[in-house]
This record gives structure tokens, sequence and C-alpha cells, in this order.
């Protein structure tokens, strides 16, 4: 942990209620099953082997052989199943502070059994089929090799098909907090977005801040960025909306918004910031419930790295 992602924590720490009032939340829509695996770097017998250690260990096998012109074969071992993706880390991490999370997102038809072992105690709905992860775990990184799933193709009408514009509503009046992500697994995840902001007078005691995860922003053009900005900053004016970007993605954003330069993180996040504060809304980037631009990172800013796993 470098010195600016310990501030951020630290800040974080200090900004946390001593007591939690544990309230519904709801969080949409996605859902993955990861497949977790191991590389095997040398077998020596049926029933012994020694793991590749390091995600770089990989790049220079990669690396050599491409050099050489010639292909590359690699043992993989299943080494168990999880659930993931933003519903699915977001409901066990606010589950655990013993709020009540509602999940709307891709769990199969029927549900798939590690998610109703994980989640069925919460009201748990599912509106298509999930992506399916190969995540390959080395000790200084993660190779996803991923299958999207449903998400791929959600859209606000989609969303009125497979599960009811009416229910979500309902399903929305009285929680704290939604939270939706990823946009990069979800790209039409915008029209949801405005789609929500026409509909939130409609929700009776509707949430005090939404959570926007953009995810992995990389696989989304700087077009369809730059139109997904005026769906955030349209339902900032209703809501407190919070974009919550890792460094990596707070710089494709910045890039997208202003020109590409050589930014640094703080000077990226104001640039965020700045492109999805419109006059009279509350809609903030890469900062908490912030008025004003951040001049140092927060929490938010500096959390670790993630993938829809």
């Amino acid at each position: 942990m470098d010195d600016e992602t310990r501030r951020a924590v630290e800040t974080a720490r200090r900004q946390l209620p001593d007591d939690i009032d544990p309230r519904r939340v709801v969080f949409g829509f996605d859902g993955y099953l990861d497949r977790v695996r191991e590389v095997v770097a040398d077998r020596t017998d049926p029933t012994s082997y020694e793991r590749l250690p390091r995600l770089s260990d990989f790049r220079d096998r990669l690396d050599r052989s491409v050099e050489a012109g010639s292909s590359l074969s690699y043992e993989w071992l299943e080494d168990g199943r999880r659930t993931g993706g933003h519903t699915c880390h977001l409901s066990r991490a606010f589950g655990t502070w013993a709020f009540s999370p509602t999940l709307v997102g891709m769990y199969g038809d029927p549900v798939h059994e590690t998610f109703e072992r994980e989640f069925g105690e919460y009201d748990l709905h599912s509106i298509g089929e999930p992506g399916v992860t190969d995540a390959v775990e080395f000790d200084d990184g993660k190779l996803m090799l991923t299958e999207i799933g449903d998400t791929m193709t959600l859209d606000w009408a989609g969303l009125d098909d497979r599960f009811g514009h009416d229910r979500l509503v309902e399903r929305l009046g009285g929680a704290a907090l939604l939270g939706v992500g990823y946009w990069s697994e979800t790209p039409r995840l915008p029209s949801v977005l405005s789609g929500l902001r026409e509909r939130w007078a409609d929700i009776e005691d509707p949430p005090e801040t939404v959570l926007v995860d953009p995810g992995d922003v990389r696989k989304l053009d700087a077009d369809r960025l730059r139109s997904g900005r005026e769906a955030i900053g349209e339902l900032g004016d209703v809501t407190d909306v919070v974009v919550s970007a890792n460094r990596a993605e707070t710089d494709v954003l910045a890039d997208a918004y202003d020109g590409e330069a050589d930014r640094d993180f703080a000077a990226a996040a104001a640039t965020v910031f700045d492109a999805v504060d419109r006059p009279g809304s509350s809609a903030t980037a890469s900062t908490v419930r912030s008025s004003s631009p951040p001049t140092t990172p927060t929490a938010s800013q500096c959390r670790p790295s993630r993938s829809p796993s």
C-alpha cells in the first residue's frame, strides 16, 4: 500500500460513523459465476506440480512464445467457485453489516445454486443468465477471462421486460442506497440511469444515494463515455450520485471528458468531477458526497483495483 492509498484509507476510517443504522439497499444489474483457477508451472507426476506464482511469469512465457513464433500451452486447475460482480460483492459486504440487500441481476433461470446458497436469504431476483469468469489467480494479480452473459444487452426497456419498471420503483421505495454496475459490462447502462431519472418522482422515499460503478471503462470508447456522462449528471439533479472509480478508470474517464493529458491522480479525479458536476446537480466523481473537487484522493479514489469478479 503506497502513502497516497494509506492516507485515503485513514480518511475513510475517520469518516465512518460510530453506529450504523441497517436499512434496505438495492443492487443491480449483473451477476457472475467465477471459476477460480491456478496455472501449473511444472508437473512432476499425476499428483504433484508446481504452481506458476506470478502474473509476470505468465507474461514472460507469453513473450518468449511470441518472439519464437510458437504456440503456447498451459495446464490450469480449478480451485473452487464463487459468485462475483457488482451486485454480489456489495450484497456480501452490506449483508455483513446487517443491511437487507435486494439483488436484481443475472443469476440464471432457475437461479444457479451458487447464488441461491449465498444470497437466498435476501430479496433475490434473476433477470437473465450470469456471466462466467475463469479467474486465474497469481500472487501479484489476476487474469480474468470472461463471458459477459445477459448484462451485455440490458437496457431500460429490457429491464422493464425482464423485471418491470413499476416493480423496480416499488423496491427502491425506502431503500437507503441503490448501487448500479458495471458500465463496462453493460454498455447501455446510461439508458437505465436516464430511465431512473424519469421515474424518480414516482418512488416513495427514494434512495439517498446512487452509487455508479463504471468498471473497466477501457472497454468503452470515448464517445460512449461522453454520452453516459449526461445520464449521470441528469440523475444527479434529483439525488446524490457517486461515481466510484479506481486510478486506471479515473484516468480513462478524464481523457474521454477533457482530452488526453499527463495528469496526476488528483488532477484526473478533479477533471472527472467537473465533467459530471452539472449546475444544481449533486453528482460527484471519484469522491464521496463532496461539494467541491477533491484536492487529495479519497477512499473511493484509492480503493484497490477490481474486475467483474
